[in-house]
């Protein structure tokens, strides 16, 4: 079992993540609005505020999607959706994506 982690920077992507998930059968995810480190510290604590000019256009916010998925070819057809959706994770402003191995999940609804 793995859970994916996205942090999409193109909100406008989002709903079409989403259909494509559930789609491939993953019917579960959690989205929370997320920011970056240096946003944070351009608007946030005064003494970065010299920062503003090197994120100037850069996104405000971020969504950050995470799923947990029991099946191995369904994450890497995720993977394989995501990276259709958005392009090449690569460049710069696109997203992070990445995976983490689980041991144990509680309280995961049983697949149907």
């Amino acid at each position: 079992m793995q859970l994916l982690v996205l942090i999409l920077n193109k909100e406008e992507y989002l709903d079409e993540i989403l259909e494509a998930f559930m789609e491939i059968g993953i019917t579960g995810a959690t989205v929370i609005d997320s920011m970056g480190m240096g946003r944070v510290l351009a608007y946030e604590i005064p003494i970065f505020a010299g920062l503003r000019r090197m994120i100037h256009g850069s996104r405000a916010y971020n969504k950050t999607v995470f799923a947990v998925i029991r099946d191995e070819a369904k994450l890497h057809k995720a993977i394989s959706m995501v990276e259709e959706i958005c392009g090449d994770l690569s460049l710069p402003g696109k997203g992070l994506l990445f995976i983490i191995d689980l041991d144990r999940v509680e309280g995961l609804a049983p697949e149907s």
